[in-house]
């Protein structure tokens, strides 16, 4: 890596955000990747759109293999004043009601079970009986 360690703040590193001028934040280290745009595997989009913020989710879940991770360190700049990056908040889902499946009795379904086959066979002969024409 470079001997010159200078530290950026995300509103700096923001600021490069476009195919003449992109920088990543990649695990608290900032990367100049201009030069790499055209010369990425994923395409130059991929890039751009991790610009102006911490990319790293975004590199570490794409699986880059060992020799793209030695290749960084050409691309290096400074590193990144981690008090401003925004936090990453959890999601928390919102809390819901409980819900009883057991509202309606057993008893209902189990004679509803029953009775409506026999009510759907019941009204099959009952229409085959009065739309039988005499013999």
């Amino acid at each position: 890596m470079g001997g010159d360690r200078k530290v950026y703040t995300l509103a700096e590193v923001s600021q490069h955000n476009n195919a003449k001028d992109c920088w990543l934040i990649i695990e608290g280290k900032v990367y100049n990747v201009t030069k790499f745009l055209e010369d990425h595997p994923g395409g130059d989009e991929v890039l751009l759109s991790a610009t102006g913020k911490d990319a790293t989710d975004d590199f570490v879940d794409v699986g880059h293999s060992s020799s793209a991770r030695a290749m960084m360190d050409e691309f290096y700049v400074g590193d990144i004043d981690t008090s401003t990056i925004p936090s990453k908040t959890k999601y928390t889902p919102p809390k819901q009601p409980h819900y009883d499946q057991d509202k309606t009795s057993e008893f209902v379904i189990k004679l509803l079970q029953f009775l409506v086959p026999l009510l759907i066979l019941g009204l099959a002969f009952g229409v085959r009986f009065y739309t039988k024409s005499p013999a």
